[in-house]
């Protein structure tokens, strides 16, 4: 299991993010050390999509408002479909999100998150996995999509579909423990 003690991440969502996309890769890091907060446009709590219906409610632990990305170090963006809808027509959202490319922080999305992605201005000429409805909108934005599990690139790991999430958590766990020793060494 890799470390990543010392490292602050950012989990982006809005209502409808589908659930088991914030839970599963929330718990991997959060096992490997790093210290996750949940920022959304929402006050208190926000609402996952559960595959069909709706699903349990997270607490936000900094609404979008005030959360600064320096304060973090890595990012990670859940999908569903309302979610990253909903946060790329947000412009705090969308510069959130761009500020960690801006940065090279490391960045992790699944299925519908690269939404947010393509809205940022950050998807042109990398190589992105998504959910299938997305391959258009990905190569309109000058992005290479792929039908894999899993797709490094640079300093992205992105994967299609929740089925996928054994493989995300393990690539995202890498990706992010790459930047570590940078973390480690500004504290």
């Amino acid at each position: 299991m890799e470390n990543l003690n010392g490292m602050k991440v950012a989990i982006l969502v809005d209502q409808g993010f589908e659930q088991v996309e914030l839970l599963e890769p929330r718990k991997a890091l959060d096992q490997a050390g790093a210290e996750t907060s949940v920022v959304s446009p929402q006050k208190d709590r926000v609402r996952g999509w559960n595959m069909k219906e709706w699903g349990q409610e997270v607490a936000v632990d900094i609404p979008l408002e005030e959360a600064r990305p320096e304060n973090f170090d890595a990012l990670l963006l859940p999908g569903g479909v309302m979610n990253p809808d909903k946060l790329r027509m947000q412009p705090k959202a969308v510069d959130f999100v761009r500020s960690f490319f801006d940065t090279g922080k490391p960045v992790a999305a699944i299925c519908h998150g690269a939404w947010t992605i393509i809205e940022a201005g950050a998807a042109r000429g990398r190589k992105i996995a998504s959910w299938p409805s997305l391959k258009t909108d990905l190569r309109n934005a000058g992005a290479e999509w792929h039908d894999q599990e899993v797709v490094v690139d640079g300093n992205l790991v992105s994967s299609r579909k929740p089925d996928d999430l054994p493989a995300f958590n393990r690539s995202m766990l890498e990706l992010f423990s790459r930047a570590v020793p940078e973390v480690q060494r500004s504290r």
